[in-house]
């Protein structure tokens, strides 16, 4: 007897058809950048069929939605009720949020802790001065580790062997390898000597962020830290580095404190 063909809708397994419906909405991103089918198959890597299928079900089931007039998708409200259902039973978050507001509000910045998803940052928490501009992020906003100050300062944070195999995978995944991988360790250098790092306009134009990593909890879970906002002039880019810094390792001692009896997970 045969064994079912993965790429039949009859016959697909349960669990991969799962997978597979996560990577589609994983590969939507903080830009909110619509997307078609063709770009799906290329950020996902799964065959043109699969993802036709499983734009289909996930429109269904509100997931996803057509963008009005265009053959693109977007997240639907679905992603967002899952969303709002963490964070309100998160204890981590409950107990994080108040530091991290009170750090904006400091700093007049955004703050997010972050844990690694794939080859991605997730923000598992955010918080926003009012005067700050939020670069279209948030909650649940995904960035690449490896343009990110905040990518770079988790990748920092782990073991050696662990670190160079996740900086191979993305250099595997980078447009220009060598010079992401010199980008990386610059930042590596940078957290060696201060405890931060600090990127600008490697991801979006103007964005500007300070990281660190943090350890959570009895288990030491590694998340990352960061303090970001808009900055037009580059060359402001290292005073603000020097009144940024401090607040943010001071708060992530802070935050290592309050979180130190936590059992849970991110």
């Amino acid at each position: 007897m045969n064994a079912p063909h993965p790429d039949r809708e009859t016959g697909e397994p349960a669990l991969l058809t799962v997978a597979r419906g996560l990577q589609v909405l994983r590969a939507f991103r903080s830009d909110r950048q619509a997307l078609s089918n063709a770009e799906l198959v290329r950020r996902t890597g799964l065959p043109k069929a699969t993802v036709s299928r499983l734009t289909s079900t996930l429109l269904q089931t509100g997931f996803l939605r057509q963008s009005p007039g265009r053959r693109t998708f977007e997240l639907g409200p679905m992603p967002l009720g899952i969303g709002h259902a963490y964070v309100s039973s998160s204890e981590l978050i409950g107990l994080a949020n108040p530091l991290l507001q009170d750090l904006a509000d400091r700093l007049d910045v955004s703050v997010a802790l972050a844990a690694r998803d794939q080859l991605d940052m997730l923000y598992l928490g955010y918080r926003a001065s009012h005067k700050v501009a939020t670069l279209r992020m948030g909650l649940g906003s995904l960035l690449p580790m490896g343009r990110t100050a905040i990518g770079h300062a988790y990748l920092w944070g782990l073991p050696a062997r662990q670190r160079a195999s996740l900086v191979r995978a993305l250099q595997k995944q980078a447009a220009d390898p060598a010079r992401l991988k010199a980008r990386i360790h610059a930042s590596f250098t940078e957290l060696d000597a201060t405890g931060t790092c600090a990127v600008l306009g490697d991801y979006q134009r103007d964005a500007y962020a300070v990281a660190l990593p943090v350890a959570i909890g009895r288990r030491r879970i590694l998340l990352a830290l960061s303090c970001g906002k808009v900055l037009l002039r580059p060359r402001a880019a290292e005073a603000e580095r020097r009144r940024i810094a401090p607040a943010l390792i001071e708060a992530a001692a802070r935050l290592e404190k309050l979180l130190r009896g936590f059992d849970g997970e991110p």
